[in-house]
């Protein structure tokens, strides 16, 4: 697959768009904005009912990439299965080192971040900002393996979920 520099995405393409996750292009379009046309891309994000307007000529700037290759959605399946690694640092700081791989876009990272921050029923109780970077990691985890593999949102939360109880087993 080769990514040439001009428009490698196309409408009704899935494109991850680091701070938002998975979202769709529904269009490219031209606005003037001070004197200038500006040519845009129009990404929906379906879930979150909303609509983002992005440059075509900043989206690799802003982190805009294709969804993952299946074999980059196996290597975050075996992030999930690793044993966590939760450093020793405040938790403001780990926090923050979360939210940083939440939005940075990258599968990997995110995976990593679900790994860290599962709890089985058994494990003690989550602060409501664990669960909350929890909870956005693993949707966006999701969001993303569904879209990969045709879009059934319910099978790939089963999937990540097999796997992260196989891994207490």
């Amino acid at each position: 697959m080769s990514k040439s520099k001009t428009h490698e995405f196309r409408p009704d393409d899935f494109v991850v768009y680091p701070a938002h996750g998975v979202g769709k292009i529904v269009s490219i379009e031209e606005q003037e904005v001070a004197g200038m046309s500006l040519e845009l891309f129009v990404i929906s994000f379906e879930k979150d009912k909303m609509t983002l307007r992005v440059p075509t000529n900043k989206a690799e700037d802003v982190g805009m990439r294709s969804l993952s290759s299946p074999d980059v959605v196996d290597q975050a399946m075996k992030t999930l299965k690793g044993k966590a690694r939760v450093k020793r640092a405040m938790w403001s700081r780990r926090a923050q080192e979360y939210e940083q791989k939440i939005n940075s876009g990258d599968l990997i990272a995110i995976a990593e971040v679900v790994r860290d921050l599962h709890r089985n029923d058994d494990q003690r109780e989550q602060s409501y900002s664990e669960r909350q970077l929890y909870e956005a990691a693993l949707e966006r985890l999701t969001r993303e393996v569904s879209a990969v593999s045709g879009g059934d949102e319910g099978a790939a939360a089963k999937k990540v979920d097999e796997v992260l109880l196989s891994r207490a087993a």
